[in-house]
């Protein structure tokens, strides 16, 4: 797209920027409502078979994504009018999802001012390394960061890791406002959990909440991860880098079953959303519809989507991600020295 194309796609969706109070409502009803009923079924089937809690422990799971992203709608102040109205329904939903309000609100804004920008990577995105990067890295990063891109440890663990313990701290630097509102969800997070555990018996909780933790925070970095990391994405360095180019280009359109479209809140239409992400989610599917060129960002399906958990780094200069076992071709495909890759800049870790 030329720089002109990509200038007049940030204006166009600015109508669509409008946030409608009874569809926000709409939304609220749809998704608590059924979150709690869901949960409630899945404790009561306990009695009859836990074959039958599963089912609805996994439905429950797609309604907690559905409220992450209600709650990523308030960070984007996109959800209500009024912000006191975001920062209140977005803390309390934190505490059904696990996430500290204030402090992911602030790393993802930095997400959206930084995505697919090599030279300001490591907050509030996954850890991404270049060939040159790995190659220049000492064994103990190596080793490192093929353990952090493991499907297993990013899948299996990673749930676990971010949502239980990560999202219980606060960074460094972080100020008085966002510190005291991680304490304060880490608090209601303990007070509901005692409140349930104290109702139905700890043995019982953790038969259904369980599974409907992990499931949730799995889907949730799944999708997280497969929307910025498919086969021709897009990263540039600071002088070569470009916010609307990085949205359209760096954001996959992840085509997914109308049901699951739902459930996820039309997160899919994620080059919508990091063009505006004042766009609410209601409204990403209607402008991704009225506007053509947004058609042509790169679609991902459920069975295409697949392929990233082969995509391990960033290959600079072929513009692709490439897996680990693909490194040694492109050295002698490329000629890279290791001289020169040792003078290479190594990314920083993930914050």
């Amino acid at each position: 797209m030329t720089s002109n194309l990509l200038s007049e796609l940030k204006k166009n969706v600015a109508p669509f920027e409008k946030t409608d109070h009874k569809s926000s409502i709409r939304q609220l009803v749809n998704t608590l409502v059924p979150l709690v009923l869901l949960w409630f079924a899945a404790y009561a089937s306990l009695s009859v078979s836990y074959w039958l809690t599963l089912p609805f422990a996994i439905a429950a799971s797609g309604f907690v994504i559905r409220t992450f992203i209600l709650f990523h709608d308030c960070c984007h102040q996109s959800f209500f009018k009024s912000r006191s109205a975001n920062e209140i329904l977005g803390t309390v939903m934190g505490v059904l999802t696990l996430v500290p309000y204030q402090q992911w609100k602030h790393s993802h804004a930095i997400h959206h001012a930084t995505s697919s920008n090599l030279d300001k990577r490591g907050v509030g995105d996954m850890w991404i390394l270049t060939v040159d990067e790995y190659l220049a890295s000492p064994l103990w990063r190596r080793i490192a960061y093929r353990i952090y891109r493991n499907p297993v440890a990013m899948f299996g663990a990673g749930p676990v890791f971010v949502f239980l313990f990560q999202y219980r701290f606060n960074v460094k630097g972080a100020k008085r406002k966002e510190r005291i509102n991680t304490y304060l969800t880490n608090v209601s997070i303990a007070a509901l959990y005692a409140l349930l555990i104290w109702a139905i018996g700890w043995q019982a909780f953790v038969l259904v909440q369980g599974p409907i933790f992990f499931i949730s925070g799995l889907m949730g970095i799944w999708l997280f991860y497969v929307q910025h990391q498919f086969e021709d994405s897009y990263f540039e360095n600071e002088d070569e880098w470009s916010y609307v180019k990085a949205a359209v280009d760096g954001s996959s359109y992840y085509k997914l079953p109308r049901l699951l479209q739902w459930i996820t809140g039309n997160i899919g239409f994620h080059h919508v959303h990091h063009l505006s992400p004042k766009v609410p989610n209601y409204n990403l599917e209607k402008a991704h519809e009225a506007m053509p060129p947004l058609q042509k960002a790169t679609t991902v399906t459920v069975g295409t989507s697949l392929k990233a958990l082969r995509f391990r780094l960033w290959d600079e200069q072929n513009k692709t991600f490439v897996g680990f076992g693909e490194i040694k071709k492109l050295q002698k495909k490329s000629g890279i020295g290791t001289s020169r890759i040792r003078r290479k800049r190594v990314s920083a870790q993930p914050k």
